[in-house]
């Protein structure tokens, strides 16, 4: 499977009826609301803002929505060109503009399904890696050294807590973290404390 690299856009014009289509990363399910309401405070005068998104190490969570659109002319299709990608951790936004000319069913199918694939090809991805979530408990004396490797090997310091020693929550393949556990064993003589969970 493949993940998105950041977002990307398309447009495509079906009989006066603009589509225009947004593919964005996407970490849980629970953030789509808050995606379509953006879309639908930036495209205050569109018709629809049909969504289609794929979650999870093996794509298997999905949502849809033809948002007022005949059913199953808009978040199927588009959820099935996306399902047939083999990218996951996505979230596809089709905002419609109607041109005044109706489409009819088949012309929606054909036209949501297109728009998907203009974005999809837009969109640059890279493989899904399993990532872990850990984090260190370590003296101020162990921090600087150790904050020091952790950006060599590219690991990401997501936050860095100072109070009566230093708590670094951080996140790497899970792989890489293999390797980097005895190496800040030895930096901090065995005394930095260790916590890991898959991610």
């Amino acid at each position: 499977m493949n993940i998105p690299r950041g977002p990307a856009f398309a447009r495509i014009e079906v009989k006066k009826s603009k589509f225009l289509a947004y593919a964005l990363p996407l970490a849980s399910l629970d953030d789509i609301k808050g995606h379509v309401q953006n879309a639908r405070e930036e495209h205050p005068d569109s018709r629809h803002v049909v969504h289609a998104a794929v979650v999870g190490p093996d794509g298997g969570e999905f949502s849809l929505s033809d948002d007022g659109e005949p059913k199953g002319t808009s978040g199927r299709p588009a959820l099935e060109v996306l399902k047939g990608r083999e990218i996951t951790n996505v979230l596809i936004l089709v905002v419609r503009y109607f041109g005044g000319v109706k489409l009819g069913t088949g012309g929606l199918v054909k036209a949501y399904g297109d728009a998907v694939k203009a974005v999809l090809e837009a969109l640059e991805t890279e493989p899904l890696v399993e990532k872990s979530l850990f984090s260190l408990n370590l003296s101020y004396h162990d921090h600087s050294p150790v904050r020091l490797l952790l950006e060599k090997e590219g690991v990401e310091i997501l936050s860095e807590d100072f109070s009566e020693g230093v708590l670094m929550t951080c996140r790497c393949p899970r792989e890489l973290l293999e390797g980097l556990l005895p190496r800040i064993r030895d930096l901090t003589r065995g005394e930095g404390i260790v916590s890991a969970d898959p991610f």
